[in-house]
């Protein structure tokens, strides 16, 4: 018997783990997670009806196809069936779809910093990664247009900006497309679609239809607030769509997580009014952050960003000894998730005792 151990890629060198935010308590037994974008409201009575009444049937395996939800999803938004594929959140559909186009020495483009999945999900695709700089916290289009080779498979675009909240306008994006070849797939990743309030910013679904090279992200873990149960899906071409359902693992998406999504489809108008409560918590929390002095910029999504810089670390570390979870990005900043009332006048006042005039 040998000392030799298992040879595994190289890629996995360092690679680095995802890293969960952790659920401080403060002094006073106060805990507030603003780390994850989740929905602060607990799902609706009827979509708890139903993911009861699944859980009975949870020996037996799901539809593989997802067959319901896909006809569902599809009726939504008035789009072939085939145009659809369901995945374990929207991540999940992203991991399919590099499954599906990554290989050594293709190329996946995406602003920096975005979602901080993709370069992950790219390295473990065996695909480069092609990070193009946030101009203003927001996509440089022109520059990514430019950086546009023969190699380059995919470009994500995530809009909202995770981690930063800002938006690509129909104009810029249109004109975006146009340059893109007809041989590379635009990914524009709408996670946080329902919490846009900015008119100017187009409707991936909308532009899909007429462009074959277009695919478009979407979850029922953020406005949805089905997070714990991780249901994404892809609106895209029936090539695309294809793609993905041949790199699914079986049974990923499991039956009560089907079922709630239905549900919520079937309950989208009365969720979509908690969504507004959250909108309405974010322009104020930003309103008051600017007023303090503080440097935000415009955010569609639910979160709000402060670029801190190095002080990042002390500032989460700040936010933790209240209670707080904030998601910290080292030297560069912090993402905070729009909580309930309460928990948003606590990290309020965290920001506004922590040393910020003119960040």
């Amino acid at each position: 018997m040998t000392d030799a151990s298992p040879r595994f890629r190289s890629v996995l060198d360092g690679f680095p783990a995802y890293q969960p935010g952790r659920i401080p308590v403060s002094a006073a037994g106060k805990s507030h997670k603003l780390s994850s974008n989740e929905s602060p409201f607990a799902p609706l009575p009827s979509v708890l009806e139903v993911i009861a009444a699944e859980a009975r049937s949870v020996n037996r395996y799901p539809d593989n196809g997802c067959g319901a939800l896909t006809e569902a999803i599809a009726e939504r938004f008035s789009v072939p069936a085939r145009h659809v594929a369901v995945g374990c959140g929207s991540v999940g559909v992203t991991q399919q779809l590099l499954e599906a186009l990554g290989e050594p020495g293709a190329e996946v483009m995406y602003a920096w910093r975005s979602f901080e999945a993709y370069p992950t999900l790219a390295d473990l695709a065996a695909a480069d990664s092609v990070r193009v700089p946030l101009r203003d916290e927001a996509h440089d289009l022109a520059t990514m247009a430019d950086a546009i080779t023969p190699r380059t498979r995919l470009i994500l675009v995530c809009n909202p900006n995770n981690p930063t909240g800002t938006v690509v306008h129909e104009p810029e994006l249109e004109d975006f497309l146009d340059l893109v070849p007809a041989d590379c797939l635009v990914v524009i990743d709408e996670a946080y679609h329902e919490y846009i309030r900015d008119e100017a910013v187009p409707d991936g679904v909308t532009l899909y239809r007429d462009r074959p090279n277009v695919a478009v992200l979407r979850t029922f873990s953020k406005a949805y607030g089905l997070a714990g149960l991780r249901t994404g899906f892809m609106i895209a071409h029936e090539p695309v769509t294809a793609a993905v359902r041949a790199t699914m693992l079986p049974f990923t998406v499991n039956r009560i997580a089907q079922a709630a999504a239905i549900a919520s489809l079937a309950a989208e108008a009365e969720l979509l009014e908690r969504v507004e409560l959250t909108v309405k918590e974010r322009t104020r929390v930003r309103e008051a952050l600017i007023a303090d002095g503080w440097t935000v910029p415009p955010t569609e999504a639910n979160f709000v960003w402060l670029r801190l810089g190095e002080h990042t670390p002390a500032f989460a570390a700040a936010c933790e000894t209240a209670g707080i979870a904030v998601r910290p990005f080292a030297a560069e900043g912090a993402r905070i998730s729009i909580g309930d009332a309460e928990a948003n006048d606590e990290l309020l006042a965290v920001a506004h005792a922590f040393p910020h005039r003119g960040a």
